[in-house]
């Protein structure tokens, strides 16, 4: 469950991501799933997000390298009635999503 993670600062490779992909080639986080301790997937709606740009290689502060084609969104998701703050990472060459939690 999410909301076991919250309370320390993470990194989980290979979300489980639905997208909206656009004609100019943006992207629009909309819904993602996690795996909870018991095994089952957990998904939570993007209810906002803000997409952050820069022309760099950097390391974010939870510790992600990205360069200037990678994807970083700030998204906030309603959970267990509170609004949270999380990262989607999504890497253009690898087709992949990581998130931040």
């Amino acid at each position: 469950m999410i909301s076991g993670f919250l309370d320390m600062s993470r990194v989980i490779d290979n979300v489980d991501v639905i997208c909206e992909h656009k004609a100019d080639g943006s992207v629009i986080p909309l819904r993602f799933r996690l795996l909870n301790e018991d095994g089952a997937y957990e998904a939570y709606t993007i209810k906002g997000y803000r997409q952050l740009y820069s022309k760099e290689t950097y390391r974010t502060p939870d510790g992600v390298y990205v360069c200037s084609k990678d994807r970083v969104f700030e998204c906030r998701v309603l959970i267990l009635d509170m609004y949270r703050t999380v990262r989607l990472y999504f890497d253009i060459d690898k087709v992949s999503w990581k998130i931040a939690i």
